[in-house]
């Protein structure tokens, strides 16, 4: 019989974890982050191409439009063509526009005789801060109205999906509408018209527009997370931290709440990345000078530059937010961050 001493030891103490791991992952974290960059790269490569090649769609000689139909001589014709570079192939326009906009020129408004990007440094500030504001309140009032319908189940949740729908279902010009009869012209609490001086005064001029503008949004974003709080609720894991004793709050917002988040963060990047688009109504209906109103007004005045700068803005900006939301979800839930990790 063996004795103990014969005996092989075949249980080792544990040693040191190994380094690779924290290397693997921080190794996957990088190429996720290149994915996405290429990817956002690449978009806007293409989005670049749709956007200066659809001007070749409008039927007629563009030269001529930018004499909005009078008849020149010939040889101002040809200058013109000359001067703009439209006697140039298409692919060599292209790339002359794509050089011009890496360098900061996007060239010359024919409506307004200055650089666009002087025109557009005008107009941008106020879209911005309208959006801005409008995105606050799609998160805070979204994220508010949808955790009071999950957590308050029966009328109150009944209440507010009906409000949400009536509220989703309103264009943002009727509520524009509306909100001015109430709030501007009934109570006198919010000027009606114009963007107002910068501070408190800016705020109070955006506040309506904001609103009108994010309405819609704001159901939706609710609806989201009304649906993924209640996806969570019935998990497991909700219910074996509620059986330890923890706090309803603890539970919701440690939970519930930040497992619900993925989807909630998708929807209002992508509502939130278009609301550029949808602010030219809002513009026109408060008086505001931003690029939504003279995207309205360039369209309606041939001015291709601008048109072609004010797209390319908004697409950039929309594809960003989109990178930005993919780039802080796997922050969110460590599910996707393990995702990404090498094998």
């Amino acid at each position: 019989m063996a004795t103990a001493e014969q005996v092989p030891q075949i249980v080792s103490t544990p040693g040191p974890i190994p380094a690779h791991k924290p290397k693997g992952r921080a190794r996957g974290a990088v190429v996720y982050v290149l994915q996405k960059l290429l990817v956002l790269a690449g978009t806007l490569f293409i989005a670049s191409l749709a956007v200066f090649f659809s001007r070749f769609l409008v039927p007629g000689d563009p030269a001529r439009f930018l004499l909005r139909g009078r008849s020149p001589k010939p040889e101002a014709l040809a200058e013109i063509t000359r001067q703009f570079g439209l006697d140039k192939p298409a692919w060599e326009q292209y790339l002359n526009w794509l050089t011009g906009i890496l360098h900061g020129d996007w060239g010359r408004s024919l409506t307004y005789r200055q650089d666009v990007s002087e025109v557009l440094l005008s107009r941008l500030p106020t879209t911005l801060q309208l959006v801005a504001l409008a995105a606050v309140f799609i998160t805070v009032l979204g994220l508010l109205a949808g955790i009071m319908a999950s957590l308050n189940k029966g009328f109150g949740d009944r209440f507010i999906l009906v409000t949400l729908t009536a509220a989703g279902a309103v264009p943002p010009f009727v509520a524009a509408i509306a909100l001015v009869a109430l709030f501007s012209v009934g109570l006198g609490w919010f000027p009606s018209f114009g963007s107002g001086d910068a501070g408190w005064q800016r705020i109070r001029h955006l506040a309506l527009p904001a609103l009108a503008l994010g309405i819609t949004y704001i159901a939706m974003v609710a609806r989201v997370t009304r649906s993924s709080m209640n996806d969570q609720l019935v998990r497991e894991h909700v219910e074996v931290a509620t059986s330890r004793g923890l706090s309803r709050a603890s539970v919701v917002g440690r939970h519930v709440l930040r497992n619900a988040l993925g989807p909630i963060l998708t929807v209002s990047g992508v509502l939130v990345a278009g609301l550029l688009v949808s602010s030219a109504i809002i513009e026109r209906t408060f008086g505001l000078a931003g690029i939504g109103q003279l995207l309205v007004q360039s369209i309606d005045r041939l001015d291709f530059a601008v048109v072609q700068a004010i797209v390319m803005v908004v697409v950039a900006a929309f594809v960003l937010v989109n990178t930005l939301v993919d780039l802080i979800q796997p922050l969110i839930d460590p599910r996707i961050a393990a995702g990404t990790e090498s094998r």
